[in-house]
């Protein structure tokens, strides 16, 4: 077993946890933005920061195997592979959103949420599309 199969493994791996938390998070959100309870308020604002906080070593772990596997394939392999500057751009947007997910965090927390819960539903798209264009790049790395 090779060192850079045992980065691409984590890399993966936690990659998938992050996610599991990243199509969570504003679905939370969601729900939060329609209630009307003090109650549910309540929970929603622990559920989000326990979630989050949760998901974002996940997220740092992400970057650590990938920066990892960079490193392991060389400069030469980086500067040929121009699928994965793409997807290197694509992954930088999903960690400014992973970003502005505590800002959104931090509004509910202190009752200053302006957002719709129809904002919210499409902020839970953008990363499941992102993600399906990282994956095909990884895959397929047509250029």
């Amino acid at each position: 077993m090779t060192t850079v199969l045992i980065y691409k493994a984590l890399h993966i791996f936690f990659m998938v946890a992050w996610f599991a938390g990243i199509f969570y998070l504003p679905r939370l959100f969601v729900y939060h933005a329609e209630t009307k309870s003090a109650d549910c308020d309540k929970q929603f604002k622990v559920m989000e920061r326990r979630l989050l906080y949760f998901v974002t070593p996940f997220a740092i772990l992400t970057l650590v195997f990938g920066t990892l596997l960079i490193y392991s394939y060389g400069l030469a392999w980086l500067k040929a592979s121009h699928w994965l500057h793409l997807k290197l751009i694509l992954v930088l947007i999903l960690y400014i959103y992973h970003g502005y997910c505590f800002k959104l965090l931090a509004n509910f927390k202190h009752n200053k949420n302006q957002r719709s819960s129809r904002f919210y539903r499409i902020f839970n798209e953008l990363p499941v599309l992102i993600l399906l264009a990282v994956i095909l790049l990884a895959v397929l790395k047509p250029f």
